[in-house]
């Protein structure tokens, strides 16, 4: 039926379908189709303005971003800001840049290695194995993704501090191992493998972990790219965690660093072009790695779409 139902989509969008199951877009007139997608690239640039802005002070001076913060252009353009980020500048104070993208580095490969894993598993578990309690600890799962994260911010902070992992790697990085969303996510896909395919496993052998590892995670490849693409921006972008488990400058990563920056703990003045040059910089990766993997992301998160 569903084998069907994809030939007949095929079909749909070849060209080879009725008049009346024509495309949205076009059954309505030409000038009007012309004058939707006009409207849409001018949403689509009003959405890239700030973007543009930002850009462009990171190449300004400082007083011309003073005078013009919103001109899109620089009479005297300067790569001044990202000296000082990566300390290149002899002229001037240079900020913990590095220090700030080591941090988010080794944190975010560390928490997205580990919800790659355990997530998995937790998700075949609730999916496949008949254990007592299996219905409420999903029950358990989904409270715990209707629970604001704020709510947990203090519960966090006293439990760091009564283990002894309060200001340190372990204190960031423990909690975040383990997200109740991308297990959810790996449970509902592994629902939506055939039964057959492991039972085949099975009958040649292959215990649990073996059907686990060798059958079905090859399988669940884009709901593990979505999963990695989620948690790498979940962990890369972290702020409220990190503020409540760390006290030290040295464990500052992108977004905590930018925040004391941004508030004046690091200096006087503006410093629009530093500030959003080190913006700038810290979005980049989270950008690079969903424009790679875009196509694997959707695929994922419509994966259940395919179920018979």
């Amino acid at each position: 039926m569903a084998v069907a139902d994809r030939v007949e989509g095929r079909g749909v969008r070849g060209g080879n379908a009725p008049a009346g199951e024509r495309p949205v877009l076009g059954r309505f007139p030409r000038p009007a189709r012309v004058a939707g997608y006009l409207a849409l690239c001018a949403f689509a640039l009003l959405y890239l303005l700030p973007f543009l802005i930002q850009l462009a002070t990171s190449f300004k001076t400082d007083p011309a971003a003073a005078a013009h913060p919103m001109s899109l252009f620089s009479a005297e353009p300067t790569v001044e800001a990202y000296r000082r980020l990566f300390g290149l500048s002899g002229t001037a104070e240079s900020v913990p840049f590095l220090r700030w993208l080591g941090n988010s580095a080794f944190v975010t490969v560390v928490v997205t290695s580990g919800r790659v894993a355990f997530d998995s598993m937790a998700g075949y578990a609730l999916a496949r194995l008949r254990f007592p309690g299996r219905r409420t600890l999903f029950v358990f799962l989904l409270a715990a993704m209707s629970v604001p994260p704020v709510v947990l911010l203090i519960p966090k902070f006293l439990v760091l501090k009564e283990f002894g992992m309060f200001d340190s790697y372990g204190g960031m990085i423990t909690p975040l191992l383990v997200d109740a969303g991308g297990v959810f996510i790996m449970k509902q896909f592994f629902e939506s493998v055939p039964r057959e395919i492991e039972e085949a496993a099975r009958i040649d052998g292959a215990g649990v972990l073996r059907t686990f590892w060798s059958v079905v995670l090859p399988m669940s490849r884009p709901s593990l790219i979505t999963l990695t693409v989620l948690s790498f921006q979940g962990s890369w972008n972290e702020f409220t965690h990190f503020l409540v488990s760390t006290q030290s400058s040295r464990y500052d990563t992108l977004t905590t660093g930018l925040a004391h920056f941004v508030s004046g703990g690091l200096g006087g003045g503006t410093q629009y072009p530093l500030k959003l040059a080190a913006a700038l910089l810290s979005t980049l990766p989270v950008a690079v790695l969903f424009f790679c993997f875009q196509r694997y992301f959707v695929r994922g998160a419509n994966a259940d779409s395919v179920k018979e």
